[in-house]
């Protein structure tokens, strides 16, 4: 049995300002912060000698590489995101960075915002741009009702509000 696997959908390259700004100050800790710590703190495991059975030094070295990779990651990343400056034309219409409420068949009003696939946060209510919710609801406009397949199954939705400027409030 192989461990192949079908290569991932490519995740959208658009990112909000502050989504931008978040990804930016996360590099500029790890790098000016956080490495030279894990630098530091490597060099003095490996002065204590015997590397072989030295956790400290082993833990360290993950360490770094662990923050190797994330500083990788986001400097590439960073290059191919494209920030979404503009607003849209239409301001009542639900697009990218729109913040947005929509009621469920049992009543349950949900608020949420559609970002970029880095700076989703269930906590907060942002959802990805390729997420299945984010895909149907679209272009839809308040009182619009939709259909998603979301991994529950298929659900029905009305838009109840849209706003650009801030979270919407109840």
């Amino acid at each position: 049995m192989s461990r192949w696997r079908p290569a991932q959908p490519a995740s959208t390259a658009l990112i909000t300002v502050e989504g931008q700004h978040k990804l930016k100050a996360e590099l500029d800790e790890l790098w000016r912060v956080r490495r030279p710590e894990v630098v530091r703190a490597l060099a003095a495991a490996a002065a204590e000698g015997d590397r072989s059975e030295n956790a400290e030094y082993t833990y360290r070295k993950k360490q770094l590489g662990e923050i190797d990779r994330r500083v990788r990651y986001l400097s590439k990343r960073l290059e191919t995101l494209k920030v979404a400056l503009h607003k849209p034309g239409d301001r009542e219409a639900v697009f990218f960075s729109a913040w947005f409420a929509i009621e469920d068949d049992a009543g349950k009003v949900q608020r949420l915002r559609i970002v970029g696939p880095d700076e989703t946060d269930p906590a907060l209510g942002w959802i990805s741009v390729d997420s299945p919710l984010a895909r149907a609801v679209l272009k839809k406009r308040i009182d619009d009702e939709f259909e998603a397949d979301l991994p529950a199954g298929r659900r029905r939705f009305v838009v109840v509000a849209v706003s650009y400027e801030a979270a919407i409030e109840d």
